[in-house]
């Protein structure tokens, strides 16, 4: 249950179907350190398996002074829970959509014309790019929302959402022509997000990290 900042990344594949009911189906476990008791990232390899976890705060580009020691948050006395949207401290709130999962590449071969190398060397345009997949980041089915955040996704208000979160970004990803990609990162994540929320709510509390589950009304758990 990461912070979802940015990565040069690309959708994997749709969003798997969002017929969950949240009052029956448990919000499947995300992954924290027991060291620092915070929130980990999960990579995968192109066959589906966990091949590195990463800190939230090293996914947004910032160091970490030891190697992640995961284990299902559950396990974690007293977790610390921030905001997966702004990484504010304190997240209020659980919701619950479809597993997003991103794909990211590599570049592995640039193809240029000869004469235009010859001519502009370095300056020379790209004719064709090949990549390989990198790893698969998978963002999990359980989003944690401090108030602030939780605010714009009760009104459904998707750009409100966007324009928190990137001024709580680091200046390196809104800084210049980086703003647009990371808006546009950040639409094209938060939009399927938003198209799978199962109905309810889950109110993070003391002993309940996966949340206190509310309902919409005329519905019973």
């Amino acid at each position: 249950m990461p912070p979802h900042s940015p990565q040069p990344a690309r959708p994997a594949r749709p969003a798997e179907s969002a017929g969950l009911d949240a009052s029956v189906a448990p919000v499947p476990e995300p992954f924290y350190c027991r060291r620092c008791r915070r929130a980990l990232n999960v990579r995968l390899n192109n066959r589906g398996l966990i091949v590195e976890y990463l800190h939230a705060a090293e996914q947004r580009g910032q160091p970490s002074d030891h190697r992640p020691e995961p284990a299902p948050v559950t396990e974690i006395p007293d977790p610390i829970i921030d905001c997966d949207f702004c990484s504010a401290p304190e997240a209020a709130w659980i919701y619950r959509c479809a597993n997003q999962i991103t794909d990211a590449r590599r570049v592995t071969a640039q193809v240029i014309a000869v004469g235009d190398y010859q001519t502009r060397h370095h300056a020379a345009r790209v004719r064709r790019t090949d990549t390989e997949h990198a790893f698969t980041q998978a963002w999990g089915e359980g989003w944690s929302a401090c108030d602030g955040c939780a605010d714009f996704i009760e009104a459904r208000n998707l750009y409100g959402l966007i324009g928190r979160v990137v001024e709580a970004l680091p200046a390196k990803l809104t800084r210049g022509k980086h703003l647009m990609r990371t808006r546009g990162q950040l639409h094209e994540r938060y939009s399927d997000v938003f198209a799978t929320l199962v109905p309810g709510r889950g109110r993070i509390a003391p002993g309940h990290p996966l949340g206190i589950w509310t309902h919409p009304t005329g519905k019973t758990p």
